[in-house]
């Protein structure tokens, strides 16, 4: 029996970065299924939609590609781009909460096809009622150079050490671009808020 794909053990080097020191790398190109959205996550009930529908979605993909194709693999975090405060803003309120932008989003293994996901989107449709699964894409997503640390602790908490990021990159060099990008790797609903483990990203150019 095959073993099962875990990427997160694969690309190591992107899932599993140090908590110690932030790192600058290069984020290749990978597929993902994509949902866009506005407003605060922990008020706004289309987050909610959102993340059940990625994960309805992505679990009927697993099972698809162990069936069809022979090949089983674990489904990956959850992840998140975020905008629409200022840009190094470290401390958001509710008010700014309620103005982010958000596209979250589950990548996938190399091998998922769009007709796939279209036949899984279908399927999702057929077993449960969700009338934002029109709303999801499969795309290429490829962000290039960035700089990314593995945060534990609440959501809440996270501006120190994404200052402390920001800082590190500027020190090289470089500065920001692009949208914030986090990746969930704890179940808020089964993990106390200090203990969550979650990789904060953020994408740089050469400062001018």
């Amino acid at each position: 029996m095959a073993e099962k794909l875990d990427l997160k053990r694969t690309l190591k080097h992107l899932y599993r970065p140090s908590a110690k020191k932030a790192k600058i790398l290069e984020i290749p190109e990978m597929n993902f299924l994509m949902m866009d959205g506005s407003g605060n996550p922990n008020t706004n009930p289309d987050y909610q939609k959102t993340v059940e529908a990625l994960y309805g979605v992505a679990y009927a993909l697993k099972f698809a590609s162990k069936k069809d194709l022979g090949r089983d693999y674990v489904v990956m975090p959850l992840e998140g781009l975020w905008w629409g405060t200022p840009m190094g803003q470290h401390v958001f309120t509710e008010e700014d909460k309620n103005k982010f932008q958000w596209t979250m989003m589950i990548m996938q293994p190399e091998f998922i096809t769009e007709e796939m996901v279209r036949q899984a989107i279908e399927q999702v449709k057929a077993k449960k009622e969700l009338e934002n699964l029109d709303q999801m894409r499969f795309e290429a997503f490829e962000e290039g150079l960035a700089v990314h640390i593995l945060y534990y602790g609440s959501y809440n908490d996270e501006g120190p050490t994404i200052a402390d990021m920001h800082r590190f990159a500027f020190d090289q060099g470089y500065q920001l671009r692009g949208k914030h990008h986090e990746i969930y790797l704890s179940d808020p609903r089964r993990t106390s808020p200090e203990k969550l483990k979650t990789i904060l990203r953020h994408p740089l150019e050469k400062a001018s």
